[in-house]
């Protein structure tokens, strides 16, 4: 790894949900390189028993395996693995699929910016190689552009795409501040952590890594998303906007954003009332009238405009894991 020299400072573990992929966990965690100090496996109720198989074929010192009797999601075997790489005390957790489409070999380029101090959370991003990107699926290309949009307004992290590449790693500060408990158990689960990371002000880095793509199929449908995960998207929006603007912090963006509401709401439903009072009584509203509805309505809109504007500039400059330590130096 050409990040050797950060990664023996650091105690870096690979979480890997693992639900049926028996034909390509034992090449996985064979790929990954030895400055890996911990390999966390989660047997997510694998109907193959990837985990007790895995186990029986690889005497790697630093496998772990840990079995759920029931089926969590995806979601839910990573907050199993992260939370017992941060039991373990690592300082840096990479997320792994085990279908054998991430190339360990770009660990180094995924770890790099958390490692050296300039982010919190790193991910990979497919759409930077026009070479790759032809090698993805067009159905899954499709997807993921429809969805990017949403998930940068939803999340805040303007600066972020490939919203459903699960190749991530996460400094163990950052790590800590998440609320577990509110996050998705299944296929929006990184969305939600996004969410969460962009309310704690964590540093997130999107990095250029193409994805391998074999004979394996994925389980997340390009339907699945592209009709669940748009709710899911406008109600986190709301949710990071209430946490990041109204109990975190108070600022010029909190005022544009109630004012707006409020300026455009009014115009709305004053402009509709007295539309259907004008219907019921066969008159036309007079250009006060008009005014009254349509001045607030605009001023509001532009103050949400503004809102939004100083919310896409709006981003952390200092990493939590410069901010935040448990150990005295």
């Amino acid at each position: 790894m050409n990040s050797a020299k950060h990664s023996l400072r650091h105690s870096i573990a690979v979480v890997i949900p693992c639900y049926r992929v028996l034909e390509h966990i034992i090449e996985v965690v064979r790929g990954i390189p030895p400055e890996i100090t911990t390999i966390i496996v989660v047997d997510d109720a694998c109907p193959q028993n990837s985990g007790r198989y895995l186990s029986q074929q690889i005497t790697d010192p630093r496998l772990q395996v840990i079995y759920h009797e029931i089926n969590l999601g995806v979601g839910g075997a990573l907050i199993t693995g992260y939370r017992a790489a941060l039991a373990a005390g690592c300082d840096v957790v990479v997320k792994m699929d085990g279908d054998n489409q991430m190339d360990p070999l770009y660990l180094p380029r995924l770890l790099h910016p958390i490692l050296t101090g300039h982010a919190d959370f790193t991910k990979g991003n497919r759409f930077y190689d026009l070479g790759a990107l032809q090698q993805m699926p067009v159905g899954r290309r499709v997807g993921n552009l429809g969805l990017t949009f949403l998930t940068k307004a939803a999340s805040g992290y303007w600066n972020v795409a490939d919203p459903t590449n699960g190749f991530t790693a996460i400094h163990s500060a950052a790590l800590r501040m998440l609320n577990f408990d509110q996050l998705s158990r299944r296929y929006f689960f990184e969305t939600s952590m996004l969410i969460q990371l962009n309310i704690v002000r964590a540093i997130a880095y999107d990095v250029p890594i193409p994805a391998r793509y074999g004979s394996e199929r994925s389980s997340l449908s390009i339907w699945r998303s592209l009709f669940g995960f748009p709710p899911r998207l406008i109600t986190g929006f709301f949710r990071r906007l209430l946490w990041r603007y109204l109990i975190y912090d108070i600022n010029a963006v909190t005022v544009l954003l109630v004012s707006g509401s409020i300026g455009t709401g009014f115009g709305i439903f004053f402009g509709i009332y007295r539309w259907f009072l004008g219907q019921a009584e066969h008159q036309f509203q007079s250009a006060g009238t008009v005014a009254i509805a349509l001045l607030p309505t605009l001023l509001g809109f532009q103050m949400l405009l503004q809102a939004i504007l100083l919310d896409v500039m709006d981003r952390p400059t200092t990493p939590l894991s410069r901010l935040i330590s448990d150990k005295i130096s």
